[in-house]
């Protein structure tokens, strides 16, 4: 989809406060922390936001690897029940520098809810900017999404063993995890033969937010040259939404996202490298 940036600095969010058609999610989430991100929304959140849970409003109970993306229609009953609807302007954050809001962004533009934004630089930046936190518990009547009725842009495990020869597939973990040196969730450690790594941080500045657009250009075509279709990948499909984001960002085709990403690769019988490396997916492997 194309249309207005799908980031919304603090300054900029924090001049829309009150207005009706606003809406703020608060999409904190921790590995191996279940209850930590709604515990963490207590202590202080924006104003106005409410809590969606990762694990439960953004994936569906089952399905391939950790966070499987759920049925169009539960994913837009969810949220109409937290109060978004059709009509509005809804911005995601979370205190990762966005590595885990941006499924909700992906999720809501992929199915043409064309007004989301990601706060750029999360929670960080709106505490750097000196704006306020509120611990109350917003309460929000229920909404009407409308969203389409099937996910566009992905590819699943088989679909992509096929391609794995004509896309460039990159993996947005942390360097050490790529490289198989530790693997903190999954059953196997290490990477889908010829990914790349590109950790999502690589789209940000020093100061947490998205780079300009053709810096930022610059860096993803570094890894992902423009004559071959990208494909994001990272631990369960959610990191890889942040680099779908900031390809967004710097002007570039969307890609295809891997929802099962890795999660759903070591759960497999297929073939998994090591190392600092892409490797290759042969044919005997």
């Amino acid at each position: 989809m194309t249309g207005s940036s799908p980031l919304i600095s603090p300054e900029a969010l924090a001049a829309r406060l009150g207005e009706p058609d606003l809406r703020i999610a608060d999409v904190r989430w921790y590995l191996g922390e279940p209850d930590r991100g709604r515990k963490e929304y207590a202590r202080g959140h924006l104003p106005g936001a409410v809590f969606v849970d990762l694990d439960t409003d953004l994936a569906a109970p089952s399905g391939p690897g950790r966070h499987p993306l759920p049925e169009p229609a539960v994913f837009a009953d969810r949220l109409g029940r937290l109060g978004f609807g059709s009509g509005d302007f809804i911005v995601a954050y979370d205190d990762v520098l966005g590595m885990v809001a941006a499924r909700l962004w992906w999720m809501l533009d992929n199915l043409g809810h064309e007004r989301v934004a990601l706060l750029d630089g999360g929670l960080r930046a709106w505490q750097a900017a000196g704006l306020p936190l509120s611990t109350d518990n917003p309460s929000v009547a229920p909404g009407e999404l409308r969203l389409a009725d099937r996910w566009t842009s992905t590819i699943d495990r088989d679909g992509l063993i096929g391609r794995l020869d004509e896309v460039t597939l990159i993996d947005a973990r942390a360097p050490e995890r790529y490289r198989g040196e530790v693997e903190p969730v999954d059953p196997k450690a290490g990477h889908i033969p010829s990914a790349v790594n590109a950790p999502a941080k690589i789209a940000l500045g020093p100061d947490g937010r998205f780079l300009p657009p053709a810096e930022l250009a610059g860096r993803l075509r570094s890894v992902a040259p423009p004559d071959r279709p990208v494909v994001t990948s990272c631990g369960s499909g959610v990191t890889a939404c942040h680099t779908a984001l900031a390809m967004r960002v710097a002007g570039l085709p969307d890609p295809l996202l891997y929802p099962g990403s890795f999660s759903d690769w070591s759960r497999s019988e297929q073939p998994i490298a090591v190392g600092p490396e892409p490797g290759e997916l042969t044919a005997d492997s």
